[in-house]
């Protein structure tokens, strides 16, 4: 039998006469600001889709879970009586973080030209939509200039509220902390910096509804306490907050030498971020640090491999001792063993005294050899005698040196297939390979992207003593689309670029994307403007509307061939055609291939399925 047909909420109450009170879509009586403002509670309910047939909801091209209330206060309930109310708040700060971030991108992508103000307002209806709470206004404010966002808020029938009404009583504390992560979520993903909410009451408390006030984080002068749930882990987020945001406004000629090693000392220390990607790789990380077990981390370059590897030495039992690194791919082949066990004087020519190697430097402490993969297989031999025995001799000596080093490997290739290509050995690479942890490429953890801004933005306003002011809309929302090739080291230098460029502005998209970066269709469409930066990036919407127009180009080619075989035309064949060669020219990218035909992903999704059935 074939799926039903997906149908939205406002056609459900469109069909039954509007009369079912419980859906009602009017948000006349919650929209303070604008009875034109869009996107309003009816528009966003358009982005709500039912798929009975195939057990699925849809917002736009999301899908949800409608579940009951009292089963996520069961499971609340058992958090908190399991891991304590600190750890159960973290886990459903950092849970509801994730749904606004998402949410936010959503509004975004839908309404790309709408008025910042409208956006951030939009994220009160959807929660009202999805049955959280319904928030009614009661004060507002958003300068783009500086970037700085307060609100006053109140919350009535919290859901989170009630839960915990029924499971513990009064409270005496606030505890709808997933709304919190919500708010959160949301608007820091808008506008690319951190914005704090917190209850200022809770009708878990006993009072007739929730008050809640959000403020960009540096105006408040204690955001690490709410920043620490929204750390996995307790190491995460060193340094992650600067919190006076003054001083580089107060000190036009910058910090002053110390204060900026500081500084360089914090983000080199910091982890930032707090999607399930990267809590994932901090819960392993977490796990062996207690060890002396070989860690190897993979993944591209510019994920952040040797940040993780500083961190794993700083929680672990060798942090009092020496971290040395070194890059094996900036050695030349000739070099490296020189550089790993040192030399005798007299080994060779110009070898006027001995020299202590990179193995007995970190004695007692953690070796860290970034880009093992590059080093030679004579060089790998070395390396595997004293990973095997902990003993090496320097060159042009025949005396043993005993270590006792921790050894930690990154690599951006895939060692296995090294092996299997004979590029690498086997046996090193049982060696390392012990505790293998992957870090996820910025493009798989994209909710931590407005944390990581407001890191940068805060860090480099300080470091070039500049007065920041945030970023404008579109800006944000390039950010939050870019396919970051060079990942956190690319975001790091398109962030510090924009702030040396911007002198104190909002940093745009011609502060960052200088040198030949190539942004999404979308983010090219904001405000007006495709036309200059689509001829600077070459990739503009003309090129989105010429693959487009080449699918017409399809229909015709089929209808010929459709002629030619005197064969019926059929509409279900034309879409299996034209749905198959979207997704083959985007690559097999739903999205792009959704764009291309004019449809959500959601949809596209759907009818796939359809016909594979």
């Amino acid at each position: 039998m074939p799926p039903s047909p997906r149908i939205s909420l406002a056609e459900m109450v469109r069909s039954q006469g509007g009369a079912a009170a419980p859906m009602q879509l009017s948000s006349a009586s919650t929209d303070r600001w604008s009875v034109d403002a869009h996107p309003t509670l009816a528009d966003l309910s358009e982005c709500l889709f039912f798929s009975p047939g195939d057990g699925r909801i849809w917002l736009n091209d999301q899908r949800m879970l409608l579940i009951h209330s009292r089963s996520m206060g069961t499971l609340r309930r058992e958090l908190i009586d399991n891991l304590g109310i600190d750890k159960a708040r973290g886990l459903l700060t950092r849970a509801g973080y994730i749904s606004g971030a998402r949410d936010a991108q959503l509004v975004r992508e839908r309404w790309p030209d709408a008025d910042p103000s409208t956006i951030l307002m939009a994220g009160t209806r959807l929660h009202t939509l999805e049955g959280v709470v319904k928030v009614i206004p009661v004060s507002f404010s958003y300068d783009p200039q500086s970037g700085r966002y307060e609100g006053e808020f109140l919350w009535h029938n919290s859901s989170e509220a009630d839960e915990h009404l029924a499971a513990y009583g009064i409270a005496t504390a606030p505890s709808c902390w997933q709304q919190i992560g919500y708010a959160i979520g949301y608007v820091s993903t808008l506008l690319g910096h951190l914005v704090i909410f917190r209850e200022a009451e809770c009708r878990a408390m006993g009072t007739p509804h929730c008050r809640v006030i959000g403020k960009s984080a540096e105006l408040w002068s204690d955001a690490e306490e709410d920043l620490r749930y929204l750390n996995a882990q307790d190491f995460v987020g060193s340094g992650m907050l600067a919190t006076d945001g003054e001083v580089a406004a107060e000190s036009p000629g910058g910090l002053s030498a110390e204060a900026v090693e500081a500084m360089e000392a914090d983000l080199t220390r910091a982890l930032v971020g707090t999607s399930a990607a990267f809590n994932a790789a901090c819960h392993l990380l977490n796990r062996v640090a207690a060890t002396d077990a070989t860690v190897l981390f993979t993944g591209e370059s510019g994920v952040g491999k040797e940040r993780f590897a500083r961190m794993l030495h700083q929680i672990g039992r060798r942090e009092r001792q020496a971290f040395i690194a070194i890059n094996c791919a900036a050695i030349p082949e000739t070099l490296i063993e020189t550089e790993l066990f040192g030399v005798e004087r007299g080994a060779y020519t110009g070898a006027t005294q001995s020299r202590a190697g990179r193995f007995e430097l970190a004695d007692g402490g953690t070796l860290f050899l970034d880009e093992v993969g590059t080093l030679s297989l004579v060089a790998q031999g070395k390396l595997l005698r004293v990973l095997q025995e902990g003993e090496f001799e320097r060159v042009g000596s025949t005396r043993p040196v005993k270590v006792n080093v921790r050894v930690v490997a990154a690599t951006n290739e895939d060692l296995a297939v090294a092996v299997r290509e004979g590029r690498f050995r086997q046996d090193l690479f049982f060696r390392l390979n012990v505790f293998p942890i992957h870090l996820p490429p910025l493009r798989e953890r994209r909710d931590d992207i407005p944390l990581l801004m407001n890191h940068f933005l805060k860090f480099y306003g300080q470091r070039h003593g500049i007065a920041v002011r945030g970023f404008t809309q579109r800006a944000v929302q390039a950010l939050l689309n870019y396919s970051f090739p060079g990942n956190i080291r690319e975001l790091q230098n398109l962030i510090e670029r924009g702030v040396i460029l911007a002198q104190g502005h909002p940093l745009d998209l011609p502060h960052m994307f200088i040198s030949g970066e190539r942004l999404n269709d979308e983010v090219l469409s904001l405000q007006g403007e495709t036309g200059t930066l689509a001829g600077r990036h070459g990739h503009g919407h003309g090129e989105a509307s010429s693959e487009a127009g080449s699918l017409l180009e399809v229909v015709q080619q089929w209808r010929s061939a459709q002629q030619k075989e005197d064969a019926a035309l059929s509409l279900p064949a034309l879409e299996q055609t034209l749905i198959s060669e979207a997704i083959a020219r985007a690559g097999g990218n739903l999205s792009a291939a959704a764009r291309l035909l004019g449809i959500t992903r959601a949809q596209l999704a759907y009818r796939q399925q359809k016909r594979e059935q």
